[in-house]
């Protein structure tokens, strides 16, 4: 069975035993990190922002890009390291694009890397991302499925969080974190309910999903038709 064919059931899975598998895997801890998504939040037709978006560029600018990932996509993996140093280049960076990353959980580890991205310095999130998205052979389970043991996720997690600086202790009371749990849950549920995500990565540009602009020609075009409309 593919990502995309498992992805709603995951979805549902990590909703319902995400918090079980935090309790067994990783100490809880008291607090929250983050808010819960606002029931209306800012933005324009088709699509909505909240505070606690991780975003990159221009907020007024024409187009708003947002990416739906996961820290296990390889495909996630591959975009962000053969196209968006381009994209980020040539719109993000240039104010023509405001970009919005958003984690789509594939596997309750998702929700983990992302509780450890934002216990970082605001500045540091996307960094943190790009690190598990390059380092996915150390704590990603699909890349150790013909182990002769058990791939121990938990330890590679806080071989991640040891290269950005975090003590095991760390890291476990940031994945402990039931509320960020929640929180990323909320946004894979908010994601399925307005663009019924069948694949990661999934962008939503101004409001309109697409699936094939993981192609850098696509994109840019797919960017400048948005940027050359009134």
């Amino acid at each position: 069975m593919s990502r995309n064919q498992l992805i709603i059931v995951v979805v549902a899975a990590v909703i319902l035993i995400g918090a079980v598998v935090a309790y067994y895997l990783w100490p809880s801890s008291g607090g929250s990190t983050l808010a819960a998504i606002p029931a209306d939040g800012s933005g324009g037709s088709g699509y909505a922002l909240t505070a606690d978006d991780h975003t990159m560029g221009n907020p007024k600018a024409k187009v708003v890009l947002i990416e739906y990932a996961a820290p296990t996509c390889p495909h996630c993996a591959h975009f962000d390291e053969t196209v968006f140093p381009q994209l980020k280049q040539k719109y993000i960076d240039t104010g023509k694009v405001y970009y919005v990353f958003r984690v789509f959980p594939l596997h309750p580890s998702d929700g983990a890397a992302e509780a450890m991205a934002v216990c970082l310095p605001k500045d540091q999130y996307f960094n943190f991302i790009e690190l598990m998205f390059r380092g996915q052979q150390d704590w990603d389970w699909e890349y150790h499925t013909t182990d002769a043991t058990p791939f121990d996720v938990h330890g590679g997690l806080v071989k991640m969080g040891r290269i950005a600086g975090m003590t095991p202790e760390q890291v476990d009371k940031c994945i402990g974190d039931k509320a960020v749990q929640d929180h990323v849950n909320k946004v894979a549920m908010d994601g399925q309910t307005r663009y019924s995500i069948t694949g990661t990565p999934t962008f939503v540009v101004n409001g309109v999903v697409h699936t094939d602009v993981t192609d850098w020609t696509v994109m840019q075009s797919t960017l400048d038709a948005q940027l050359a409309a009134k």
